[in-house]
């Protein structure tokens, strides 16, 4: 009856800044999440099941007419912010679910969710699709955060974001240095968004001056045709961002000894982070699976 895949994503630059108006760089990934939807026969039900790369179970919960209320849930929390989300959708067309309709919902992750690429502004993003309404005003009214992610779910290639007015603004990009240098980490250290956002807000009033910095690194990022170029560029935005939420920068804290740049990604500390390698491949991965990281992406594997 209805099948969508959104896709994840990664923020490149403007972490948190975003939220204030910053321009920022971010790119959808290959790995995201389906959303399938057939006719149930029990009226006035959505019977919902999410589940892993392996087609096991994560969740499961069965919602009711008239404004989703949780019947059964493997997991309470999951199930109301899910209603939460279906409700979003229903405020915006009334006529999403009503009571003579029946439907089996079927979610499913192919990454791990413990990546951080994305299982909610993904799933938010497809659920819209299939209500036929506006996902941003969904994320603004639910999950909160700045819509860049949402904007990957359904995009082609990099995009530069921002918000202006509290209103998205979304201009496709194209990185012109030599992406074969870039690589994906992961850290093993899933990061709550909103936690990170907490923070943010605790340390940093708006500053028009911070925002055009932070502006001025995006473009300059975009722009830059060179490794050496991308290495100083994020050098640059590592310290701003460090000294911003008085965090150490991750290299510092995680590879000291890295003969290239390290770059946190989105929430900051965790998830995955960015890499700048001027050895091969195979040799980049290598260095990084000595020392406990054995989840590596190069460019072309991720996107």
């Amino acid at each position: 009856m209805f099948f969508t895949h959104a896709k994840g994503k990664l923020l490149l630059t403007g972490e948190y800044f975003v939220l204030d108006g910053a321009e920022a760089l971010a790119i959808p990934v290959r790995f995201g999440q389906t959303l399938q939807v057939s006719v149930g026969e029990d009226i006035g039900k959505i019977h919902w099941q999410s589940r892993n790369p392996d087609d096991s179970v994560w969740f499961e919960a069965t919602f009711c007419w008239p404004d989703f209320q949780v019947l059964y849930a493997s997991d309470d929390k999951t199930a109301n912010t899910l209603a939460d989300i279906l409700r979003a959708c229903k405020r915006q067309n009334p006529a999403f679910f009503i009571e003579n309709q029946s439907y089996i919902v079927t979610t499913q992750n192919d990454f791990p969710r413990e990546w951080g690429l994305g299982t909610s502004s993904t799933l938010i993003a497809a659920l819209s699709q299939w209500a036929g309404v506006d996902p941003y005003q969904v994320l603004f009214e639910t999950m909160g955060g700045s819509g860049y992610d949402i904007a990957c779910a359904y995009a082609d290639g990099p995009i530069l974001y921002q918000l202006q007015a509290q209103k998205p603004c979304i201009q496709e990009s194209v990185l012109n240095g030599p992406t074969e240098h870039l690589f994906f980490v992961f850290l093993g250290k899933k990061q709550n968004s909103r936690d990170g956002i907490a923070r943010y807000r605790e340390r940093v009033q708006q500053s028009p001056e911070l925002i055009t910095a932070v502006s001025d690194l995006t473009r300059q990022f975009l722009l830059a045709t060179t490794l050496e170029k991308w290495e100083s560029l994020i050098r640059e935005h590592e310290q701003l961002i460090a000294r911003t939420l008085e965090l150490p920068r991750a290299k510092d804290l995680y590879f000291p000894d890295y003969p290239g740049e390290i770059k946190s990604l989105g929430a900051w500390g965790g998830d995955f982070v960015l890499a700048t390698s001027g050895m091969t491949a195979d040799d980049t991965k290598q260095w990084f699976r000595e020392r406990g990281f054995p989840v590596c992406f190069s460019w072309p594997e991720l996107f």
